[in-house]
């Protein structure tokens, strides 16, 4: 994407009367449809896995101006009608993708060859990678970047971040598991093999604490390679007394010398973490 379309896409951001004209429009367009077809995405990965993602701002731009170019339409698909300003992904079967009735991914969305979407939701700016499946009932929100490899469990909510635009999404990266009915928001990022055991709630304030040594280490919106992470509790004093308040525990590691299935197996019979 030449930078050219960048510049056009931050002018119409910052002034959105300029999409009246047709360099603008096509610009916006350009840009999502790159996103479709995974040319272009909203965050990249750092070389070295103990980097940073690099959040794209101006592509966030575009995604929210291309809402404004919708106008809302019906879409018949099969007995399935929809009302929306956004159209769905076609051709699938190109891609070598299997979407399983009723999943939905809108486009602008990108899921790689080899994923696999259940009745889930993948929604506009959002990518998947490939092995990765993204099971019943799991949603995954717009701008959102799911690694290679993982498993998305039933349920599981991963937060769209579109607002504002240099946000980082929230970021699950290559080989993760995470267990059924996770909630996972605004730009938390879940590293390498982690697994994140059933119920398990990461926003970027929720302390992360991992218990595995003879003090406890916290973090906030970064669950560290390869760990074990289960809900837990601590308590907390309030004016009006004592009370327990919600954090996630790092309760170990899967094993490095094994394979990711292996490992992730492992981990759930080693530490009796609820999938």
């Amino acid at each position: 994407m030449t930078d050219d379309v960048r510049t056009l896409i931050e002018a119409a951001f910052q002034d959105r009367q300029l999409l009246k004209q047709a360099e603008h429009r096509e610009a916006v367009l350009a840009v999502v449809e790159a996103l479709d077809k995974g040319e272009l995405r909203v965050a990249t990965p750092p070389q070295d896995p103990a980097g940073e993602w690099t959040v794209h701002a101006w592509v966030k731009e575009a995604v929210l101006l291309y809402f404004g170019l919708r106008s809302m339409e019906k879409m018949v698909v099969g007995p399935f009608e929809f009302h929306d300003k956004i159209p769905l992904k076609h051709d699938l079967d190109k891609a070598g993708v299997r979407v399983v009735p009723p999943g939905t991914a809108r486009y602008g969305s990108f899921l790689e060859p080899g994923s696999i979407l259940m009745p889930g939701y993948v929604n506009i700016g959002a990518r998947v990678g490939a092995g990765s499946m993204v099971d019943t009932w799991a949603t995954v929100g717009s701008c959102a970047q799911i690694g290679r490899d993982v498993h998305l469990a039933g349920g599981v909510g991963i937060g769209g971040v579109l607002e504002p635009p240099a946000a980082r999404p929230v970021i699950i990266e290559d080989g993760v598991f995470v267990g059924s009915r996770c909630v996972v928001v605004d730009g938390v990022r879940v590293r390498r093999e982690a697994v994140l055991g059933a119920n398990v709630v990461l926003t970027p304030n929720m302390p992360i604490i991992d218990v595995t040594g003879d003090a406890p280490a916290e973090y906030r919106g970064d669950v560290p390679e390869r760990s074990v992470v289960i809900p837990g509790m601590r308590r907390k004093e309030f004016p009006a007394g004592e009370f327990g308040v919600p954090c996630a525990l790092i309760i170990g590691k899967r094993h490095a010398g094994t394979d990711r299935k292996t490992s992730l197996n492992q981990a759930l019979r080693d530490f009796q973490v609820s999938s």
